[in-house]
């Protein structure tokens, strides 16, 4: 007999899954930038193993400039990984490609793309700047998740202005 999709949701909530959606007051990609890192710091200080998923090698190295330059007196090892190379030999990675769940704790996308796995991720966050293109992306992310059985919560940061 398949499992009912309250059994599945009673599966994720045994594995302690959470999703989040960030959507950004600002209107620049630079700030949604400074979101990821900001989280990727959360997640590593926490002990996570943590990706950022991006589209392009541009992107990632910008996406690296910015942990190289988190703060003075911290400094968050990282390394980029293209394609589907070997995994990251760091904590923290810059993905451009799609992550697999097993290697990593928490998962930020930045990317148009949502990971094949993306139900499978123990921490998953969404990104998006205020902005039309990147917000109807974060809108088709949304539905895909809604899709798997996933209810993200959601952090409008729009609403506070």
């Amino acid at each position: 007999m398949p499992a009912s999709n309250t059994d599945h949701n009673k599966a994720k909530d045994a594995r302690n899954q959470s999703y989040w959606f960030h959507i950004l007051a600002q209107t620049a990609p630079a700030a949604r930038n400074l979101h990821a890192v900001k989280l990727v710091d959360k997640a590593w200080q926490q002990g996570d193993r943590v990706c950022i998923v991006c589209d392009s090698e541009n992107h990632a190295r910008e996406l690296d400039d910015l942990l190289w330059n988190t703060s003075p007196e911290g400094f968050i090892p990282h390394s980029i990984v293209s394609g589907n190379g070997p995994p990251c030999p760091e904590s923290v990675g810059i993905l451009v490609g799609s992550p697999v769940a097993t290697e990593w704790d928490t998962v930020i996308i930045l990317s148009a793309t949502l990971p094949a796995e993306a139900d499978q991720f123990k921490r998953l966050a969404l990104v998006a700047h205020n902005d039309a293109v990147t917000l109807d992306q974060a809108r088709s992310h949304f539905k895909q998740l809604r899709a798997l059985g996933i209810e993200p919560k959601v952090h409008d940061q729009r609403k506070t202005l």
